[in-house]
């Protein structure tokens, strides 16, 4: 066999040798990301930094993939939001545009995902995020969809792919045998997505139905766990969904027995779409998850009440389908502040200028200036004999007994954003100000105002800063810490009380059959025992009658024979038998 065939067929049983191979055959150098994850049989990338001849080898190595088990591909690539004027010229030009952007380099990723998923019976997972999708890239990934044969989770998270994108890659979802869960969040959907995928859980639904029939055959129990279809849809971050989106969704879950999750976060649904799910629930017993939190438009009743009809589905503790996680606020409160800038400045008479504050976040327009610090204070020498003239000697001694003093003429007002005045030994009045954090960022300029100290002070102010930031910093990280712990407590105790109410409710119910039933007993009692003294006393009244007409007939002997005497039948409702004597 030729040498470079054997090498090429040992490299398409393992990624990364033939991605290596590929590399080796270009002259690139092949990437750190590919080889991190690929112990696991998985390849995650965040592609905005890779360059265009780097793609090259990697998508030709993705085309004859047979072993990864799951493919990310991930582009977090933001244009300049919230930026304007000057700042959004500069970005534009500072920032390179990534490689993942152009529609030429989408279109051979696509080509190469389907010719991946063609021939790959391993793959299960395909995730493309924040990736500008043309519809010729869509047709392409539909095609690799239809003919995947081992594929279960397909996700296109921030994929602005639309309405008509979405019923391009539902031809493919809508037949396929193994896809189970799809995830469509921040794909700038609206309603009309929510009935599309409302449309092929129905035509999923009815072809399940055909299946469950046949398998219930010969008095067989088709399990519905087994059959082919979506289990989960994730539809978060699409705010134009909205009501009729959420009745879409509600028509098709009242009758549908497969689907346990459907997650519909920031949606823009009110209270009236809540109420339609929560109907189409009185008669769904199958899902176990249905997430519309972050709808601020939904009455918290109702929310509580959906919430408790999807957990009255099964135990979603121990199901494989879980909540997801809400995004956090802990990243916001990594994020450290700027450190203070010191910017020392010397002027005459022995003086010296410290500037402390923290750096404006404001813009400077075109038309501005900044100003720096030697020309916002430059004290101009006094002549001497006018007021507040000092010869360098007395000022020599001033800052040796300033020297002497230490930090003893700080107030507190310096950690406050204010002006003070504190006279020295030589009666000349110096300037303090401190930029507070507030007053910094409404600034334009950043190097306009300043506190006026001796240099040898620095150390000693630094040192202050330091304590108080540990200090505070401490402090922060105890009240996190007790925030962390009353999360988890409150948690467990909303969790525990409703436990308790679905228990209350169970015990309730179960309470009133009870008293049902014994009450019904005891009814039929009563009528029994009432029926069975009511024959004896008719059958004693027939007995005394008998004994009359035998008296009447004179045929009395007849009883005395018997052992009857008339003191027995005395009182007809207390009987009382002598049958002890005899003849």
């Amino acid at each position: 066999m030729i040498e470079s065939v054997k090498i090429r067929r040992q490299c398409l049983l393992d990624f990364y040798s033939h991605y290596e191979h590929l590399c080796a055959l270009q002259g690139s150098v092949p990437l750190k990301a590919v080889k991190a994850n690929l112990a696991q049989s998985v390849l995650d990338l965040i592609v905005d930094r890779i360059k265009a001849a780097d793609w090259t080898p990697l998508l030709n190595a993705i085309m004859h993939n047979r072993t990864l088990t799951s493919i990310g591909i991930r582009s977090f690539h933001q244009q300049g939001l919230g930026e304007s004027g000057v700042e959004r010229y500069k970005t534009y030009f500072r920032r390179r545009m990534p490689a993942v952007r152009s529609k030429d380099l989408t279109g051979q990723l696509c080509r190469a995902l389907r010719g991946c998923l063609s021939i790959s019976d391993v793959l299960k997972n395909l995730e493309l995020q924040g990736l500008l999708l043309r519809e010729r890239d869509l047709i392409l990934l539909t095609k690799g969809l239809a003919t995947a044969s081992s594929l279960e989770s397909v996700s296109l998270a921030y994929c602005p792919i639309g309405d008509r994108g979405l019923e391009t890659i539902l031809q493919s979802v809508k037949n396929s045998a193994t896809i189970r869960y799809v995830n469509f969040t921040g794909c700038s959907l609206t309603w009309r997505g929510a009935e599309l995928l409302a449309k092929v859980l129905k035509h999923q639904a009815m072809r399940r139905y055909g299946e469950a029939w046949a398998e219930s055959l010969r008095y067989r129990r088709p399990d519905l766990d087994y059959m082919t279809g979506l289990r989960r849809i994730t539809f978060n971050c699409n705010i134009l969904v909205g009501d009729r989106g959420a009745s879409a969704f509600a028509d098709c879950l009242g009758e549908d027995l497969w689907l346990k999750a459907l997650d519909l976060q920031q949606c823009g649904i009110s209270s009236e779409g809540a109420r339609s799910l929560l109907d189409a629930l009185r008669t769904n017993t199958t899902l176990v998850i249905l997430d519309i939190r972050k709808n601020p438009l939904i009455d918290h009743v109702v929310m509580k009440d959906i919430i408790e009809r999807v957990l009255m589905n099964g135990n979603s503790a121990n199901s494989e389908y879980k909540w997801l996680t809400s995004p956090s606020s802990k990243d916001t409160l990594k994020t450290r502040p700027k450190k203070k800038t010191i910017v020392l400045g010397s002027s005459r008479k022995g003086k010296a200028t410290i500037r402390i504050g923290l750096p404006s976040k404001k813009s400077i327009s075109p038309g501005e200036k900044k100003v720096s610090v030697k020309d916002s204070y430059s004290p101009k020498p006094l002549p001497p004999g006018t007021k507040g003239f000092l010869p360098w000697r007395t000022a020599e001694r001033a800052r040796r007994c300033r020297l002497s003093m230490g930090c003893s003429f700080f107030s507190p007002s310096l950690c406050s954003g204010t002006e003070s005045s504190l006279g020295w030994s030589a009666g000349i009045p110096v300037k303090v100000t401190v930029e507070s954090t507030s007053a910094s960022e409404t600034e334009h300029t950043e190097d306009l105002d300043g506190v006026i100290l001796h240099p040898n002070m620095t150390k000693s102010l630094d040192k202050m800063k330091i304590t108080k930031y540990q200090l505070l910093q401490l402090k922060l990280e105890e009240c996190m810490q007790t925030l962390k712990e009353e999360q988890r407590a409150r948690l467990k105790a909303e969790e525990r009380i409703m436990e308790l109410e679905m228990e209350n409710a169970r015990l309730r119910n179960l309470n009133i059959s009870l008293y049902e039933v014994l009450q019904a007993q005891s009814v039929t009692n009563m009528i029994l025992e009432d029926d069975f003294l009511d024959s004896i006393e008719k059958s004693f009244q027939k007995f005394h009658a008998f004994l009359d007409l035998l008296k009447d007939a004179g045929l009395g002997q007849l009883a005395a024979l018997a052992g009857i005497e008339q003191s027995d039948f005395s009182v007809l409702e207390h009987p009382q038998m002598n049958s002890s004597s005899k003849p």
